[in-house]
């Protein structure tokens, strides 16, 4: 279902050459298209707003330019995805007609447009800054592992949290369930502004979390509880479980 604020919302998708376990990541083809174009589809599947890749590579340009999506090109010293969005929301909305962002990563071929969509839904509260995405840990391992991000929330109701927290650690301690954070973002306007303007904090270098300059600097941060984390492609061997994901789809 298309969403109801359609035209005052903008998906804007960071992609990156320059990666060091997937060189040429954007262009690695999932069953006949780029990644980044197919991280594209889902997104305009999601009808949740205009779509637009937000790159810093020529040939990237020039690839998701003729598969027909709107691209804008952006510096390449970027340390972060958010700061490459609020360059590219410059460039493609200078009259500021868009208010709300969503940030989905380039390197998620297999989003469900569902998800995409969720992201959107905690915004429906005038005092939320910043929506997130989390789904229930249920495998033991992942409560320990310090890649799988964990938010620590106060609960809203079953399907939403207000951001106390983001961290590596295990946590929060004690009985009860932990939280996988996603990290896609939708943003109102004025607090991607905010967020982008705000220098590094310190939890944000220690932890090594960029969310959590929001929260050092008074921003609220809720989370949308969702049924599936989506797979991201960091390696050869993602990219092989994104290609057989997307086959079966297909079919």
């Amino acid at each position: 279902m298309r969403n109801p604020e359609f035209d005052r919302t903008l998906v804007l998708i960071p992609a990156r050459m320059a990666s060091t376990r997937l060189p040429g990541k954007p262009l690695a083809d999932i069953c006949g298209a780029p990644m980044i174009v197919q991280v594209a589809r889902r997104a305009r599947e999601a009808d949740a707003g205009r779509v637009i890749v937000a790159v810093d590579d020529e040939a990237v340009f020039r690839t998701v330019e003729a598969s027909g999506f709107d691209v804008v090109m952006t510096r390449q010293d970027h340390q972060s995805g958010s700061d490459r969005i609020h360059e590219a929301l410059q460039a493609a909305d200078p009259e500021r007609r868009f208010d709300k962002i969503i940030n989905v990563q380039g390197d998620l071929p297999t989003i469900e447009p569902e998800t995409v969509l969720a992201s959107l839904r905690p915004l429906e509260d005038a005092s939320v800054d910043i929506a997130t995405l989390a789904v229930q840990i249920r495998e033991e391992e992942e409560r320990h592992n310090p890649n799988v991000v964990k938010v620590v929330g106060s609960p809203l109701s079953e399907t939403r949290q207000r951001a106390l927290y983001f961290t590596r650690a295990t946590a929060p301690y004690g009985d009860g369930p932990l939280y996988h954070h996603i990290g896609l973002y939708t943003y109102r306007r004025s607090a991607l502004e905010r967020f982008v303007a705000l220098g590094p904090s310190p939890l944000e270098q220690r932890e090594r979390l960029e969310q959590l300059r929001a929260l050092e600097a008074g921003m609220r941060i809720d989370v949308e509880i969702v049924d599936s984390v989506p797979l991201g492609v960091d390696t050869p061997a993602d990219l092989d479980k994104a290609r057989a994901i997307i086959a079966g789809r297909s079919l």
